[in-house]
């Protein structure tokens, strides 16, 4: 359990959550599901229930092993250990329950990959990042989302319903893909960010870039906040 601790993982014990997750992920025979985080496998014989295929994969190698043995009559699952982040298998569907330490690397992968539509479930304050309204809220990680995903909360999740209980509560959310950003573009929200406090004119000199606009990042719509990455990002 330490390497779990480690990782930031903590096991779903409860099947009727499991089961809403898998219900609202809108499984067909014509998607190929992707799953970060095999863990216990509560998720991964619901998930292969409709699917066309399942990937499943795990860190842990102890856990793939131990999902090989029980799961071996499931003749539409692919197991695997390794990173997730690091897959390059195509997929339709994502389904996780990220790991808290991995979630924003997650987010940003996911931002990067072609698919329809996943079910996450993820730390409330995390959500809370990913929703963020306020501008004074937003962080990067607010933007790269709200570029990427059309995000919708769908349940919150107890900490009593995880073995071990994490320090807070758990939120599921629906993401639907709108677009595919680059790699360069998601280093340069993020870089933006870490200059939030200057005006956009000082921001562009960071870039050897020039303009006339005084305002900062906090004045600025996700639109707005795209198009200055671009901007630097012009040759």
């Amino acid at each position: 359990m330490i390497k779990r601790k480690r990782l930031g993982q903590h096991f779903l014990n409860s099947n009727s959550i499991a089961k809403f997750i898998v219900s609202e992920a809108k499984i067909t025979k014509n998607d190929i599901v992707f799953e970060i985080g095999t863990g216990q496998g509560i998720l991964t014989p619901l998930l292969c229930e409709n699917a066309d295929k399942v990937i499943s994969i795990d860190m842990d190698e102890k856990l793939v092993r131990d999902a090989k043995s029980k799961f071996s009559g499931i003749h539409n699952l692919v197991l695997k250990s390794g990173d997730g982040l690091k897959n390059y298998d195509n997929f339709t569907i994502f389904v996780s329950n990220l790991p808290y330490s991995r979630s924003k690397d997650a987010i940003e992968w996911l931002a990067q990959t072609s698919f329809s539509h996943g079910v996450i479930m993820v730390q409330k304050e995390f959500a809370d990042k990913l929703l963020a309204k306020s501008s004074k809220q937003r962080k990067a990680i607010s933007i790269i989302a709200t570029s990427a995903f059309k995000i919708t909360m769908l349940s919150k999740v107890g900490k009593n319903n995880f073995s071990p209980p994490p320090k807070i509560d758990s939120v599921i959310l629906k993401i639907v893909k709108n677009n595919n950003l680059s790699k360069d573009l998601i280093q340069t929200i993020n870089k933006i960010f870490s200059y939030r406090r200057k005006t956009i004119k000082n921001i562009l000199k960071q870039f050897h870039k020039e303009t006339t606009v005084d305002k900062r990042v906090d004045d600025l719509s996700v639109e707005e906040i795209i198009s200055l990455a671009n901007k630097i990002l012009e040759k």
